[in-house]
């Protein structure tokens, strides 16, 4: 199973989300990089696989695309939430996948060929429809992404652990490559993750408290 590590921009530095309440995200200045500049964080905590959350894109107050693209280049795989609501608006670049997020995307999910799909949830449904996230597999495994990412928007950051109980259901829904983010606390649940079949976990706030091995996220597995 894959390890991605998260990182969230913000006015040009690297910031801690939590819970999704994005009013007061600030910049990472207690983990194990020295920096909250966005190069010098990759190059210090070498991630093989990397997931970035453009938060001014998203909400249409900026844009890092530059910065992204050069951290890309530093991973085998980069995947990008710059909060697209059109087709074309996807960010071309060497190792970057287009995350097409629901929160920004709009409901007709069949405009968009490529990418993977990130069903952002709250209290248990995507937004900001509502529906169920079976529904929404069921319905994204018909169409043209690469994969899908369930983002558990709320548990961000909380360390809250991941609720076992709806894994299997999930998985069954959607036949592609599943990701899963938000809340990841311990090893243990990287475990259940793995069992339950999903072929990825993106973390952050754990790999920062240790309680998820930084050598794990450069070698982009658990090992």
């Amino acid at each position: 199973m894959d390890l991605i590590l998260a990182m969230d921009l913000r006015h040009g530095a690297v910031v801690h989300g939590k819970a999704g309440n994005r009013t007061t995200y600030l910049p990472l200045d207690w983990g194990i990089s020295a920096s909250c500049e966005p190069l010098r964080y990759i190059e210090e905590l070498r991630p093989r696989y990397l997931y970035i959350a453009d938060l001014d894109r998203i909400e249409k107050t900026g844009s890092h695309d530059d910065v992204i693209r050069a951290c890309a280049h530093r991973v085998s795989c980069c995947y990008v939430d710059r909060g697209i609501r059109t087709p074309d608006e996807y960010l071309r670049g060497e190792h970057i996948m287009n995350v097409i997020g629901t929160e920004t995307c709009g409901d007709n999910l069949s405009r968009y060929n490529g990418g993977f799909l990130s069903l952002d949830i709250k209290h248990g449904k995507v937004i900001p429809s509502g529906r169920n996230p079976v529904d929404v597999l069921v319905e994204a495994d018909r169409l043209g992404f690469e994969g899908c990412i369930i983002l558990n928007l709320g548990a961000v950051g909380t360390q809250s652990g991941i609720e076992v109980s709806g894994l299997r259901s999930l998985r069954s829904a959607y036949s592609g490559k599943l990701l899963y983010g938000g809340g990841v606390a311990t090893s243990d649940d990287l475990h259940q993750l793995a069992d339950a079949g999903f072929d990825g976990a993106i973390v952050a706030t754990a790999v920062h408290q240790g309680k998820i091995p930084l050598p794990w996220v450069q070698g982009g597995c658990m090992c």
